[in-house]
């Protein structure tokens, strides 16, 4: 698989039986449905994005993106309560894309995790 934003190879990170797609090189992160809801599930999630932000704020104005699994146009979202986070998601398959450092800035000003809000 490719990154929608970078076009480098996503590598496999597999994490306590779960598997995650991270870029190489921009290190964004692909959740396949329901992987989200899945990781939130462990202690301190967070650790799976090891992006620096500055690299993912870069990367988060490349707005015109196929999804890498099915390669629907990805829709560009925010979480009602934190305008300031841009992730995009696929309406076909349900997958969602964060750039570095979106998914580690998600979960600490989200007060309580709900992958529900993030879904097309």
């Amino acid at each position: 698989m490719n990154c929608p934003k970078c076009k480098s190879n996503m590598k496999v990170i597999k994490i306590r039986g779960y598997e995650i797609d991270r870029c190489q090189n921009c290190k964004g992160i692909w959740f396949d449905h329901m992987e989200c809801d899945e990781l939130s599930l462990l202690d301190n999630p967070e650790f799976v994005d090891v992006g620096d932000s500055r690299v993912g704020q870069r990367f988060n104005k490349i707005d015109k993106i196929e999804c890498p699994t099915c390669k629907t146009p990805l829709g560009r979202l925010s979480p009602e309560d934190q305008p300031e986070i841009i992730y995009e998601a696929c309406s076909t398959c349900k997958g969602i894309f964060f750039d570095a450092g979106e998914y580690r800035d998600f979960l600490k000003s989200a007060g309580t995790i709900s992958f529900k809000n993030l879904r097309p």
